[in-house]
């Protein structure tokens, strides 16, 4: 199977979507990389984007269109300025030009160079979409690329990625593998994590971007603790997080984001008001991310408050070693590539389930790990955050990613500590069910489901609310 990175799984992207945002983002950057390296790129005089199935279905909503857009124009998620994206999206529409990787200008059209085709899925998977590049003397260059699930991409016919198909010097395909590393080598989950990390980037590295990742949740949870108003789209979402953030530590202003940690830390309250802040965290990450803010996928964008909200939930009111954002990160992300190569990360294959369950199962056992839990331990927490997110269907409210999908983050928060209790108050020998046997029954149960309930809006919760679709 492939071999699969931390940071494979944790990417720092825009909203609101990893399938449909940052996806087709990175695969118009690579559609451009590829017409450079065949010579091309010079002779470009028009691009045309087709988006099929799950692309095409909720795409408007999802930010389809202005994730390729930006794509093509040189844009990248991790450096751009979020607050510029809707303004030059509207400037490429109103000019009908577009700088492709911001070079000279060239037509574009978007109500012919930019075509949803909802009745039309790919045979390979629902998130599919064309570039084709109309070139000067001679015939267009077309190559189709998959949107996968997670941020991942892969272009049709492409062979696997010889950096990434290589062996490691502990290679993990299942949860069993993973345990057995542990047991044989006398190491805990993340340790064996760092091993193969060590074949891609120095320890340095790892450490380095292991930071840059709990930065970008941190501020993240910030911004959308402190930013009031209403989401965009038609269905005119009301954020939260911030009047719950007002609510619990009233109107103080901060300095900064460890003044204002310093002052939840200090905050008190019990019970209640922790199961208040944890809610609070997941809501203020997934407005950011509806709002088109900068998040880290984890695994996806949709699902990118959990992993967060229970990190923060850790820092603010457990209060252990704080070197341990590293193994709770490490620890998530390899439970994420169990998922990914014994099942889906994508909505639009597996439903939510492979979104907000896979990001419950990450972080229970990311928090398992800190509060001290075995290996097994760890997996048994994972194990039991999935199980009961079994059968979770995606059915987005006009095609965005607002309702049900944020109030879902607190949820899968709120379940992955709960499994994280569970588990290390538990003798895992007595265990009925493993984390293999929870990733084959997701697989199982996502085959089976219907396709209305994968991120289509053709079903559920997306057909009892009135909305002007035009509008998303």
């Amino acid at each position: 199977m492939e071999a699969i990175s931390t940071f494979d799984i944790f990417k720092i992207g825009v909203g609101p979507s990893s399938s449909h945002t940052l996806g087709p983002w990175r695969a118009a950057q690579r559609f451009l990389a590829r017409c450079r390296e065949l010579g091309l790129f010079g002779r470009i005089l028009r691009v045309r984007i087709d988006l099929f199935g799950s692309l095409a279905k909720t795409g408007h909503g999802h930010g389809t269109d202005l994730a390729v857009l930006m794509g093509l124009s040189g844009e990248d998620p991790i450096a751009c300025d979020v607050a510029q994206l809707h303004p030059k999206v509207a400037a490429i529409r109103a000019a009908e030009r577009i700088s492709l990787a911001g070079t000279e200008a060239i037509p574009f059209h978007p109500a012919t160079d930019l075509v949803f085709n909802p009745q039309t899925t790919l045979p390979f998977h629902p998130n599919g979409l064309t570039f084709t590049a109309f070139l000067e003397g001679g015939e267009p260059h077309a190559e189709t690329y998959y949107s996968i699930g997670g941020g991942f991409v892969v272009q049709e016919g492409e062979p696997p990625d010889q950096r990434r198909s290589g062996r490691l010097p502990l290679p993990i395909d299942t949860a069993a593998d993973l345990l057995r590393h542990c047991r044989t080598n006398g190491l805990t989950v993340p340790e064996v994590v760092r091993r193969n990390e060590a074949a891609w980037r120095s320890d340095d590295e790892v450490r380095a971007n292991l930071r840059r990742l709990w930065e970008t949740m941190r501020a993240c949870v910030f911004r959308g603790c402190h930013t009031e108003g209403t989401l965009p789209g038609a269905l005119g979402v009301v954020r939260r997080a911030a009047r719950i953030n007002r609510g619990l530590l009233g109107d103080q202003t901060f300095a900064s984001e460890e003044e204002w940690l310093e002052a939840i830390r200090r905050s008190g309250g019990g019970f209640q008001a922790t199961l208040r802040w944890v809610t609070c965290f997941a809501l203020a990450v997934n407005e950011e991310n509806a709002a088109f803010g900068r998040v880290v996928t984890a695994p996806t964008n949709g699902a990118a408050g959990v992993v967060p909200a229970v990190l923060m939930y850790h820092d603010c009111f457990c209060r252990q070693d704080s070197a341990c954002v590293e193994d709770f990160l490490l620890t998530a992300g390899e439970i994420g590539s169990l998922f990914k190569k014994g099942a889906t990360l994508s909505a639009a294959m597996g439903g939510c389930q492979a979104e907000i369950g896979v990001s419950s199962a990450m972080a229970a056992a990311g928090l398992t790990q800190c509060l001290g839990g075995t290996a097994e331990q760890v997996m048994m927490a994972a194990e039991i955050a999935m199980e009961h997110h079994l059968g979770l269907t995606c059915d987005p409210v006009g095609g965005l990613v607002q309702v049900p999908c944020i109030e879902r983050n607190t949820m899968g928060a709120i379940k992955a500590i709960t499994a994280c209790n569970i588990a290390l108050e538990s003798d895992p020998a007595n265990a009925k069910v493993s984390l293999d046997a929870v990733i084959r029954s997701m697989w199982e149960t996502a085959l089976d489901m219907n396709t209305k309930y994968k991120e289509t809006s053709e079903g559920g919760l997306a057909l009892q609310v009135s909305v002007n679709l035009s509008e998303c």
